[in-house]
């Protein structure tokens, strides 16, 4: 077996540092092929390089240790297993209760060495596995999914946000209140999120992850990094000959593209 590869993403460079040190003591055979300080490189970085374990920070600059992963995963070529992920985080009982409770590894900072010996147990025991297929990619990507729907987790801790009923909407320069129950879904646009109803299109300023917190997640589906789709507005899901999946809206004529980390949810019952 050749030697494991790992990539670590933290912001704080010493913290980064301690960690590779530690990981030369208690595993030296692995080799830490980059070190990265934010969630954008990460996901770039890991998708270049392909190690078999990423250690992320949970909070970092550009984008959280979760989204980036989430992107990493969306983009992974389907014919490898998905890397082994650990997550770091400072001490926090929020995080380690939601990381507990989806069984996701994970490490506190600072780094304690027997902790660190326990997870890196697991890390081998999985690598060390005769079939790829050991490495389970649908319950590693359904743990990532419920750890993404946790309020809160990669910015901190908080209440719950209102349900919003209605949205303050530009159409060109008005502003349009638009309810909610008439939305059919919602699209990352640059600095914008595009509202779409049967027969409208409205721009707001409200970025897509703080407007998911504030919609029932039973009407409103996560189907993409850049999408939010009332499911109940979904007419089917077909496959591409490639095996990508799309949705079919009951009252708008575009198809909606569904990514790698949400297409389990669409299963037939």
């Amino acid at each position: 077996m050749t030697a494991p590869r790992a990539l670590i993403a933290e912001d704080e460079p010493l913290l980064a540092q301690a960690l590779r040190q530690a990981l030369a003591e208690a595993w030296p055979e692995l080799v830490i092929v980059a070190t990265v300080g934010d969630g954008f490189s990460a996901a770039r970085e890991a998708l270049a390089l392909r190690p078999e374990v990423l250690f992320f920070d949970i909070r970092m600059p550009g984008q959280s240790g979760l989204d980036a992963a989430a992107e990493l995963f969306d983009a992974w070529p389907r014919e490898s297993p998905l890397p082994l992920l650990v997550f770091t985080t400072a001490y926090d009982q929020y995080a380690v209760q939601a990381f507990e409770a989806q069984a996701v590894d994970y490490l506190l900072k600072p780094i304690q060495h027997a902790r660190l010996e326990k997870s890196i147990q697991k890390l081998r025991q999985t690598l060390a596995a005769k079939a790829p297929a050991a490495i389970d990619d649908e319950a590693t990507l359904q743990r990532l999914r419920q750890l993404l729907a946790v309020p809160g987790l990669a910015a901190g801790a908080g209440g719950t946000p209102p349900r919003l009923a209605v949205l303050q909407a530009s159409s060109g320069s008005t502003i349009r209140m638009v309810p909610v129950a008439e939305v059919l879904y919602f699209e990352a646009a640059d600095k914008y999120v595009r509202v779409l109803t049967a027969t409208h299109e409205y721009l707001i300023r409200t970025p897509l992850k703080e407007l998911a917190a504030q919609l029932d997640p039973q009407e409103f589906w996560q189907v993409h990094r850049g999408t939010l789709v009332r499911i109940g507005g979904v007419e089917a899901a077909h496959r591409d000959e490639a095996g990508r999946l799309f949705l079919q809206l009951r009252e708008r004529p575009e198809r909606l593209a569904v990514s790698r980390l949400y297409a389990p949810l669409f299963k037939a019952m």
